[in-house]
């Protein structure tokens, strides 16, 4: 084997284009497309190049960013610990947009909220705990205020009987 075909197997797979790269990357997590974008473009690639990557990825269905949204929305909300607040800023971290997010969200999910809430005090407070402390906790987790005054109330009751 010549010098020259020694070293060019080893280029060709240091200039990954960037639908492989992407490829690569999806094989590993999945990604949303602004997230995905974003690895591409540190890794130097060109806007068009980028571009079309992602118009394949989502033409062989690789990438659909409604399904994933929808995937990660159900799992956070199903765990049950996060407030839907919480689980919003989660997703737009993530890179989905705003709307697909409120797009995916329950119509109604304030008796699920008030279970996640007490789940957290559960997790964290005694019945006898400062009432304050507790609502503070719940606020700053971003359950509503509302939310907070029922869980807390709900989880103090036993120990006041």
């Amino acid at each position: 084997m010549s010098e020259e075909e020694h070293r060019s197997p080893r280029k060709d797979a240091a200039e990954k284009t960037a639908l492989i790269t992407a490829v690569d990357y999806l094989a590993r997590q999945a990604h949303s497309e602004k997230k995905l974008r974003e690895k591409l473009a540190r890794k130097g690639f060109p806007p068009e190049e980028i571009d079309a990557a992602i118009a394949r990825l989502i033409e062989r269905r690789y990438l659909d960013d409604t399904d994933l949204c929808t995937q990660q929305f159900m799992y956070l909300y199903n765990e049950s610990r996060s407030s839907l607040r919480q689980i919003f800023v989660k997703l737009m971290q993530r890179g989905f947009d705003k709307e697909l997010i409120r797009s995916v969200v329950p119509p109604d999910t304030s008796e699920r909220e008030a279970r996640a809430a007490e789940r957290v005090l559960a997790m964290k407070f005694k019945p006898t705990d400062k009432k304050q402390k507790m609502m503070a906790n719940l606020y700053q987790k971003g359950f509503s205020i509302d939310t907070a005054h029922a869980a807390v109330r709900n989880f103090t009751e036993d120990a006041e009987e």
